[in-house]
């Protein structure tokens, strides 16, 4: 927390500061909030380059463009300019350029373009037919490892009457991707000098995250090799030498999943994430940190006993410590594996703030992303224990608003299980019970943690309490409290949050006659949940959710959880309608609901809210269905996402804010 309020004081010490009156952050304020993301480093390590994207009003959209960043703080250079936007930027190795994918003078998708370090044009490298999903350079700076994926048509032009779509797999569709046929993600090899295009591997599978040795000989990727990868979440690591013709090496055999393969600077080891679970599917489960050698042999976890999700490997330069992300209650830190001590030593944790996208510099500094609950993604140094930022790209958006206030608190449930939550108020100091919103993550397998949340800051802001709990079912408290809930839907998750409702209430925070709920995703399912089983909540917004599990079957992109979790519905009938009890109990919901749902999303499906909304319809409970054309699971149009938070407050403004006296009264 100090080094929140350090940097909160700088920011408002600063002129810009002083001559802006702000005010609390409302809907709108989002579309001048920039994101920062793919942080990479040079390999001298004195400069990071990252892309930074921005609202186009005009063209609603955000547009993504590349920014320097000396490590020392002095210089920040912006490399890239107008409509077309840069992204995924890397480093040759021999540092003499920087290579990013771009969509401009393209036909087909975006390419690899490159541009000299020290500034002028990019050039376009590659014309690849096909969906350019990935792509890594090879250490001496001459080729390109590249995952794409088969072209549609097989790369010709699209019919004007569009062929049917033939399905025969058993995971058919998916979010975004849309209806599955058999195209599929391979490794190729793409050399800059002669612009050729070798194939390496092929099938009918998928394949994903290249990386290639430190000698440029071999690369390693992960991929699905069983006889029906569409029935199982199994993958595997392999590698393949750098050359058409070669078989791949199955390094693991582990039927769960090993996945984010990452070379010692010696080439001699290999570093990964396996599954805590070897089941087909499994989705309440932790990534471990494991260690092999180059040969796949000698392998063995490093983070079994810490009992939390572990992510973002990296390598020290020197090759003697492994950092690693941990998720734990509510925040994520910093910790790193000496390979001598064999034990991890932390090197980074804040009471209040979350890190992300770690790159190892030099002995003992590594950088990242950082944020708190008042400071969106910038990126820091870490030297030695100590916090230095990197970026102020927010500095200008955060002068003109001002945010909620955030705290932790904890609550128990009605069987005895502590809970932990994160509270947004407008102030610091509540002198007065509130209107409150308990809104809901999704998941269920992801925490609420210390981050910038924009969607709870401008509820906070528009005069609400509102509370993030982080149910059972969540991560950050061990894998046995993730588990909890498997198979047995809204049931625990509903004790939690009702545990923290009645808390706030308890603390004199939310006023218990006027209470909202909300959500989206799995939040969304949560809140059909919990307003089936308590009619105390005024006013709800359930988004992308679903309530009548036994038709969701086959229209979803869950088949796999469904078979793996519930069984067949014609075999377990009684468990499907179980859980389905807030469509086959909504005479019981007499809560107003909003639902919300992108129109193409295939990972709830739209028809979940509908089924909701005429249920409440048909009796006559006040109730509004609000689709988003052309959206996903996730709303991306800048113009949408302000509309829902819009919605947000119009809805429960209308049932919770405070009523004038009626006509006569004292």
């Amino acid at each position: 927390m100090k080094y929140v309020l350090l940097i909160l004081s700088s920011l408002a010490s600063s002129p810009l500061m002083a001559q802006t009156t702000k005010k609390p952050l409302k809907p709108t304020d989002l579309y001048k909030q920039p994101t920062l993301m793919a942080p990479q480093l040079s390999p001298d390590g004195k400069w990071v380059v990252y892309e930074l994207s921005e609202v186009d009003t005009a063209k609603d959209k955000r547009v993504s463009h590349l920014w320097m960043q000396s490590f020392d703080g002095k210089q920040s250079i912006q490399l890239t300019y107008g409509d077309e936007p840069a992204s995924t930027p890397k480093w040759t190795p021999d540092g003499k350029f920087i290579s990013y994918l771009s969509e401009k003078d393209s036909k087909n998708g975006g390419q690899v373009w490159l541009m000299d370090r020290r500034g002028g044009e990019g050039h376009k490298l590659t014309d690849i037919k096909g969906e350019l999903e990935e792509y890594v350079w090879s250490p001496d700076s001459k080729r390109l490892a590249l995952i794409i994926k088969d072209p549609e048509n097989k790369g010709k032009e699209t019919p004007k009457t569009p062929p049917p779509i033939k399905i025969d797999r058993y995971h058919f569709k998916q979010d975004i991707e849309g209806y599955l046929q058999h195209l599929h993600s391979h490794l190729y090899l793409y050399d800059v000098g002669s612009k050729k295009l070798d194939t390496l591997t092929s099938g009918n599978m998928d394949d994903s995250s290249p990386q290639w040795s430190p000698d440029g000989k071999k690369i390693a990727y992960i991929s699905n090799h069983t006889a029906d990868p569409d029935r199982n979440e199994n993958t595997d690591i392999f590698t393949i030498e750098a050359k058409p013709g070669t078989e791949p090496q199955q390094l693991t055999t582990f039927t769960g999943h090993d996945i984010n393969p990452i070379w010692s600077p010696d080439g001699k080891r290999i570093a990964y994430l396996r599954s805590t679970s070897d089941a087909d599917y499994f989705i309440y489960q932790h990534d471990v940190l494991y260690l092999m050698d180059a040969d796949g042999k000698n392998n063995r976890p490093l983070t079994d006993q810490l009992d939390r999700p572990v992510s973002n490997i990296a390598w020290s330069k020197d090759g003697k410590d492994l950092e690693y992300v941990v998720s734990s209650d509510r925040i994520r830190y910093i910790n790193r594996y000496n390979l001598l001590l064999r034990k991890s030593v932390l090197v980074y944790k804040g009471n209040e703030c979350s890190f992300s996208d770690i790159i190892g510099h030099s002995l003992g500094v590594w950088m990242g992303k950082m944020t708190t609950p008042y400071i969106p993604n910038e990126l820091v140094a870490v030297e030695n224990g100590k916090i230095r930022r990197l970026t102020f790209h927010q500095e200008k958006w955060l002068s003109e608003v001002k945010l909620a206030y955030v705290k932790g608190f904890q609550s128990f449930s009605s069987d005895g299980t502590l809970v932990s939550g994160i509270l947004y108020t407008p102030d610091s100091v509540v002198t007065k019970k509130m209107p409150f919103i308990l809104y809901i993550h999704g998941g269920p397998t992801d925490q609420d943690e210390f981050e910038f949340d924009e969607i709870r800051q401008t509820l906070a802001c528009a005069g609400y309490a509102v509370a993030a709990v982080n149910y059972r079912g969540s991560t950050g408290r061990g894998i046995e409290y993730t588990k909890a809930i498997y198979a047995d839907w809204g049931n625990k998750e509903v004790k939690d949050l009702l545990g923290a409702v009645d808390e706030l209430v308890k603390l004199g925070i939310a006023d218990k006659d006027r209470l909202g709920i909300g959500g989206w995703s799995y939040g969304g399912i949560l809140t059909d949940y919990t307003i089936a089983t308590d009619p105390r909540f005024k006013a709800a917004s359930s988004g992308a959710g679903s309530a009548l599990q036994l038709a969701i079957y086959g229209s979803d992109q869950w088949v796999m959880q469904y078979d793996n979790e519930l069984g067949a519905p014609w075999k377990n009938a009684d468990k499907y309608i179980k859980l389905s009890y807030p469509f086959f109990h909504a005479d019981k919901i007499k809560t107003p609901t909003q639902f919300m749902s992108g129109l193409k999303d295939f990972n709830v499906p739209t028809g979940g809210g509908e089924q909701m909304y005429e249920a409440l319809r048909s009796q006559g409970i006040p109730t509004q269905l609000v689709l988003y054309p052309g959206q996903y699971h996730g709303i991306t149009v800048p113009s949408y996402q302000v509309d829902r938070l819009k919605r947000y407050i119009e809805w429960f403004d209308k049932y919770l804010a405070p009523q004038p006296p009626k006509a006569g009264a004292f």
